[in-house]
């Protein structure tokens, strides 16, 4: 592995990472938000909720753009508009003053959500993209184990504000590692051809695609299991559990921990099964976890650490789903890489922003909830995996995808 496909995979993960960040520091401010602003439970929700709805829709706008102008342009526009909502978050005075500027923010983060994909795909398909996307998934994991425990030491000694000044910094560091170590992946010559026209006429392809669409909702709503556990972890934890902020920010680490060690192996056993196979596997290796996790906790069980355990377990299995099927479904797409990318991104955050209104709403203080939404996307998930991908293809054929 050369020293240039570790420098993209580190850039790009920063890139994508920059996003999640926002909202991984973020996490353990919620109730103390609330009690500054002076605004309940679910306006507080709100403020995340409209972060991933707004990252998730401007991702269909942000791709197509980057083939037709180019992979950098748009993530200087995106960054640029993320440090504006990074500035007015952190200068927010009332809870709808916060809501405004997490949209904003969100939809600059779209940009880093969606590019990177297309880069990937510029540069390498198959069991390479796998690796390279395995990587990239390694450097944007650090988000979720590094930015829960920094952010409960910032909002501990400098309170939840200073969360959104560090953000900015990371949006203007991503700026500078743009400029000097991630060169255009979208040459002139292949932008030609790529209009809103073509951008439309590719996304009527693609949603007529049915190995596309199926690894997409597949990925979605594998997305979505943890993007529940995202909106409703800080209230269970904190205030069910009792833990404190620090120790939150080591428990929800302790999943990205497992997520990102299990995505490694992703292009080791890709070449060796063939991406199918794995994503089977994995699929129904993480729904089945998590199913028993629902039924220990529905028996009555419902202590913190069985809470803990399942978890570790299931997420690591999600580490393999994601890359792999977003490898997968993107692969015969090369000239229409930053469309598919961003109907990919869209998709997946609509249905995460649809999984945690419908969780908010069943939401009692309890893990039960909680526990049951991320089953019921996981169970959809494995359900999914059976219509598109059906049973094990013969070997030889499986590797040479």
């Amino acid at each position: 592995m050369n020293t240039r496909f570790l420098r993209i995979a580190l850039v790009l993960g920063l890139l994508t990472a920059v996003g999640p960040f926002a909202i991984d520091m973020y996490l353990p401010a919620l109730p103390s938000i609330g009690t500054d602003l002076n605004a309940d439970t679910v306006p507080v929700q709100m403020s995340l909720l409209v972060f991933f709805l707004s990252m998730g829709l401007a991702q269909i706008i942000v791709g197509p753009i980057s083939d037709m102008v180019g992979r950098k342009a748009p993530l200087y526009a995106g960054l640029a508009v993320f440090i504006i909502g990074s500035i007015g978050s952190a200068l927010a005075t009332s809870i709808e003053m916060l809501i405004a500027f997490r949209f904003l923010q969100g939809l600059g983060a779209s940009a880093g959500m969606v590019v990177p994909r297309a880069v990937v795909r510029d540069l390498h398909t198959g069991t390479e993209a796998a690796r390279l996307m395995s990587l990239l998934m390694l450097v944007f994991s650090i988000s979720p184990i590094l930015a829960p425990l920094t952010g409960s030491v910032i909002i501990a000694t400098l309170g939840w504000r200073a969360v959104f000044w560090s953000v900015t910094i990371a949006a203007v560091l991503g700026v500078f590692l743009l400029a000097t170590a991630l060169k255009e992946t979208r040459p002139v010559g292949e932008r030609k051809g790529s209009s809103l026209r073509s951008a439309l006429t590719g996304y009527r392809f693609l949603l007529g695609d049915r190995k596309f669409m199926g690894l997409t909702f597949i990925g979605g709503f594998g997305i979505s299991s943890f993007f529940v556990y995202l909106s409703n972890s800080s209230f269970v934890l904190i205030d069910h559990y009792g833990l404190t902020p620090m120790l939150y920010s080591v428990f929800f680490s302790m999943n990205a921990v497992a997520f990102f060690t299990m995505s490694q192996l992703t292009g080791r056993l890709t070449e060796r099964y063939g991406l199918r196979r794995v994503v089977r596997v994995a699929v129904i290796s993480y729904a089945t976890t998590i199913v028993a996790l629902l039924a220990v906790m529905a028996s009555g069980l419902q202590s913190l650490w069985v809470l803990a355990s399942f978890l570790f377990v299931g997420y690591g299995f999600l580490g393999l789903v994601i890359p792999t099927t977003s490898v997968l479904a993107m692969d015969d797409h090369g000239t229409i890489a930053g469309t598919a990318s961003a109907l990919m991104g869209t998709l997946h955050f609509a249905i995460g922003a649809m999984a945690m209104a419908i969780s908010g709403l069943f939401f009692d203080g309890t893990p039960l909830p909680m526990v049951t939404s991320i089953a019921v996307c996981a169970v959809l998930a494995l359900a999914l995996t059976h219509l598109t991908l059906g049973r094990d293809e013969q070997p030889a054929r499986a590797a040479a995808e």
